[in-house]
């Protein structure tokens, strides 16, 4: 019987590969200076953002390592937005080993219009300086050389545009088939200003999808629209204390929903400073809210408008730690016509390094819903149910998602090679009948 073509190119890869592949007894010792580096620190950095393959290839005076335990100093990086529409970079720089409570922070900031190239440069360039500490400790330091440029006279800074940051955005998805196609667009147009003192966000978008089916003489057409604009202004009281307001307008045929408009006052304590946000937040947030809804068909309760009061109060706890990062925020909002009609969340989520490369990871949310005022009285045809084009009644939302991920092997990760990608793969096959 002749070889199928999955046991040909079964016996072709494993001819390959034996050929590549020599017995372990023969490799010569390894060589140490491309494994690891002696007499520097080791160090392990803790950022899922950052371009890690790129700083293992520039920042060449310290051993890379994979497992947080085995360093002497582990670099954990943090974020969050700036006014600019850029970002800050929070880099602590704690001590272990025989650097046990050396600690540092640093911080590098990113505008909008920064390229991945720049932004990565940077966070090397504040990571260098970050290490010397450490480095001037080691034997390593007699090899380290410090060059200063001198800067260009410095002159007043003018803001022409008063801090404010324009943003415009717009997006195509289009894909099709013989029987079926799908088209959806996005737009949105953005205003923000933040100071220290006052923080100004506005923003307005729209979006449109369109579905079409075609199957033995069937045709059915799916389409969904929606509108929206939203502001807000908040103003620091002091490092824990915020005030501010909403105001939204919306309008939305899967919320069955024609015209909406809605705004109210809003105060938030912080139990930690705001100082601090990049590594822990503990946030309470109260809002007071007018809401004034027209609806495209009458609703469950044979309304087709209706003027609406409502409170809302949220807990929310984020923590970033070596050991991993925590978060979860505890939400409750009623009408106060009636307290009946009610809603509850919880959202969680969970990145816990439980031993030395094994990692745990947890997202969850769930809510309880009793206050859904604009579902349609007369409920939602098969198509829009399969299409999820109409939002539908329920008592209740859940997501839940449990990942584990273990990795093993040498603690040193110097080694840059990009070959065949960093994936390390290179092609794959499928087969069929």
């Amino acid at each position: 019987m002749m070889p199928g073509p999955l046991a040909s190119v079964s016996a072709g890869v494993l001819l390959l590969i034996l050929t590549l592949v020599k017995p372990a007894a023969a490799e010569p010792p390894a060589d140490s200076t491309q494994t690891s580096r002696t007499n520097t620190v080791r160090m392990f950095i803790d950022c899922r953002q950052c371009d890690k393959e790129y700083m293992r290839h520039e920042i060449t005076f310290v051993n890379h390592v994979r497992d947080r335990n085995e360093a002497q100093v582990d670099i954990l990086v943090t974020t969050q937005r700036t006014g600019n529409g850029g970002s800050e970079y929070t880099l602590t720089f704690l001590g272990q080993q025989e650097f046990s409570g050396i600690n540092d922070t640093l911080t590098y900031h990113t505008k909008q219009s920064d390229t991945e190239e720049m932004i990565r440069n940077g966070l090397v360039k504040t990571m260098k300086i970050g290490l010397m500490r450490y480095v001037a400790k080691s034997p390593a330091a007699n090899q380290i050389s410090i060059s200063f440029t001198t800067p260009e006279q410095e002159t007043a800074f003018v803001d022409k545009w008063d801090y404010w940051v324009f943003s415009i955005n717009t997006n195509t998805f289009m894909n099709g088939e013989q029987s079926s196609s799908s088209l959806s667009l996005f737009g949105s147009l953005s205003a923000n200003r933040v100071t220290k003192d006052l923080k100004v966000n506005l923003s307005i978008g729209a979006n449109h999808s369109r579905n079409t089916f075609d199957y033995e003489g069937y045709s059915y057409e799916s389409v969904s629209d929606g509108k929206n604009a939203n502001g807000l202004a908040v103003v620091s009281l002091d490092d824990h204390w915020s005030a501010g307001g909403t105001l939204s307008g919306y309008s939305s045929t899967f919320d069955n929903t024609d015209r909406a408009f809605a705004a109210g006052p809003a105060i938030e304590y912080d139990i930690f400073p705001y100082s601090e946000s990049t590594r822990r937040q503990l946030r309470i947030l109260y809002k007071l809210r007018f809401t004034s809804v027209n609806y495209v068909d009458t609703t469950l309760y044979n309304k087709l408008s209706e003027k609406l009061w409502s409170e809302n109060l949220s807990i929310s706890l984020d923590v970033k730690e070596p050991w991993g990062s925590a978060g979860v925020t505890v939400n409750g909002s009623h009408f106060l016509h009636d307290i009946g009609k009610y809603s509850i969340g919880l959202f969680g989520n969970l990145s816990l390094r439980l031993v030395e490369g094994l990692s745990l990871n947890l997202f969850g949310d769930y809510s309880r819903l009793h206050d859904q005022l604009s579902i349609t009285k007369g409920g939602a045809t098969q198509e829009e149910v399969l299409l999820q084009r109409r939002a539908l009644e329920t008592q209740y939302r859940y997501f839940v998602s449990v990942g584990l991920s273990y990795t093993f092997g040498s603690i040193f990760n110097n080694i840059v090679n990009p070959r065949f990608g960093s994936g390390g793969g290179g092609y794959s096959f499928s087969f069929s009948n």
